[in-house]
């Protein structure tokens, strides 16, 4: 005996191959499970509780989903709705899912989850030591938590059970781990909890532990032993080095995997090559903690922010340009403190250099002498957007013709789109590295159950 989970992507709105997803229906999976969303993109999607992703991408994969649910009557469960996992993004699955039910006229028995905390549960739990911080520290206060805008609890594998317990045919969970949602099953169903951890490890981002990672669609079946993956694309291939390695992937410890209520350890793990596609992978091993945690995220704003947009060609200024951004910045911080009476602690002015060092800053190491243009990225953080965009007005004319040296000529620079400078809005911060003790699994999470007949 086994328990076959179909993934069909690492993420719902990510893309699938319909062809891979057939192979993987016709194996007789016992279970879908798909993720909803991650922190990847950053704390912007929960501090405003909307998703990154297309609606109508999003919208037309889960119409596919579901159909491919109604024709083997098993399970479909999604965790992380709509990238953030706020309960406003369950609601807006669920709201998908009702629309599609009733143009393919389906009855269905529907289990949403909402895993937000309330501030005044969160106080509650800081007042009384129930929230342990994460390394680094990230210290927190009473008047911080009243700042946090949106709070969310990432559920374990016990949640999305407690839903399939209770007969449902889909399933929406709001913030969950992305293992926890395929390990689920497995778990419930008494398989070897090492394969099902680790298992769901290397199936959680669909086919990025093969050959072809954009086909999407994972094959994984875990038994009282450990685990077999396969990719279902034709083109897909998975080895032991292949699948050994994702437990590299957004994890500091390739060894170790910490998730709700204990840690998956792999160092004992072995990994064979059935044939060219197909892994088997033995020797995984689950540690049950003594107490059981969850990991909490919070998002919280901290300011308003406008962009602006410089490109240089003039090869003096390429060659000297980190010594113009400098004077750029605080000839700028000059002017912003004499004309607009802002404190200095009020705003920040972040200056990139695209082509040199904007994605390493000052840990940036290799150097190219043969730049032919660079591109200034200058983004203005102030209390309000009205600030911001001040700041940003006081700043345009030295982006465009600032010299390096005095009693020189004007150099003039280019803006790539008119107006020079653009709102982009509110900025927020992750705002919790924390996790919260449960009695519980599923304590704080709310169930809600509905039953729609379309059919």
């Amino acid at each position: 005996m086994s328990t076959k989970v179909l993934v069909p992507s690492g993420v719902l709105g990510l893309g699938f191959s319909e062809k891979a997803l057939e192979s993987g229906l016709k194996r007789n999976p016992d279970i879908i499970s798909i993720d909803g969303g991650s922190t990847d993109s950053g704390p912007f999607y929960l501090g405003t509780g909307t998703t990154k992703y297309s609606e109508e991408i999003c919208k037309k994969e889960w119409r596919v989903l579901m159909q491919a649910r109604h024709r083997l009557n098993i399970p479909l469960m999604i965790g992380s709705c709509g990238t953030c996992g706020t309960n406003s993004m369950v609601d807006w699955m669920f709201q998908l899912t009702l629309e599609i039910a009733k143009d393919l006229g389906q009855d269905l028995k529907i289990v949403r989850v909402y895993c937000e905390r309330e501030k005044d549960a969160l106080l509650t739990a800081f007042r009384s030591n129930a929230l342990k911080p994460l390394n680094p520290i990230l210290s927190i206060s009473e008047e911080e938590i009243g700042s946090f805008s949106n709070i969310v609890a990432l559920a374990g594998a016990e949640v999305f059970q407690s839903a399939i317990n209770q007969g449902a045919d889909i399933v929406l969970v709001g913030r969950a781990t992305d293992t926890a949602i395929i390990s689920a099953l497995p778990l419930l169903r008494q398989e070897n909890k090492g394969a099902s951890w680790h298992g769901a490890k290397i199936a959680e981002c669909g086919a990025f532990c093969s050959t072809n990672p954009q086909s999407g669609v994972i094959l994984l079946e875990v038994d009282k032993n450990g685990f077999t993956v396969e990719a279902m694309a034709e083109d897909a291939l998975c080895s032991p080095e292949s699948v050994s390695a994702h437990m590299l992937y957004e994890n500091s410890n390739p060894f170790i995997l910490y998730e709700p209520g204990g840690s998956l350890d792999v160092s004992d793990a072995q990994y064979q090559s059935i044939n060219n596609r197909q892994v088997r992978v033995t020797g995984s091993k689950w540690l049950s903690d003594k107490e059981y945690t969850v990991k909490l995220e919070a998002a919280k704003l901290s300011g308003f922010q406008t962009v602006m947009l410089a490109t240089i060609r003039e090869k003096y200024y390429v060659d000297n340009v980190v010594l113009w951004t400098e004077k750029l910045k605080e000839l700028g911080r000059e002017k912003v403190i004499s004309n607009l009476n802002l404190r200095e602690n009020t705003f920040d002015i972040d200056v990139r250099i695209i082509g040199r060092n904007s994605a390493l800053g000052d840990q940036e190491k290799s150097f190219s002498k043969d730049l032919v243009e660079v591109g200034v990225l200058v983004i203005i953080t102030a209390r309000t957007q009205k600030d911001s965009s001040a700041i940003a007005s006081i700043l345009n004319p030295y982006l465009l013709h600032l010299p390096l040296q005095e009693n020189t000529a004007l150099p003039t620079f280019s803006f790539p789109f008119s107006p020079a400078s653009i709102e982009k809005g509110e900025l927020y911060e992750f705002a919790l590295h924390h996790v919260e003790v449960l009695k519980d699994p599923t304590e704080g999470f709310e169930f809600l159950v509905d039953e729609v007949r379309y059919g």
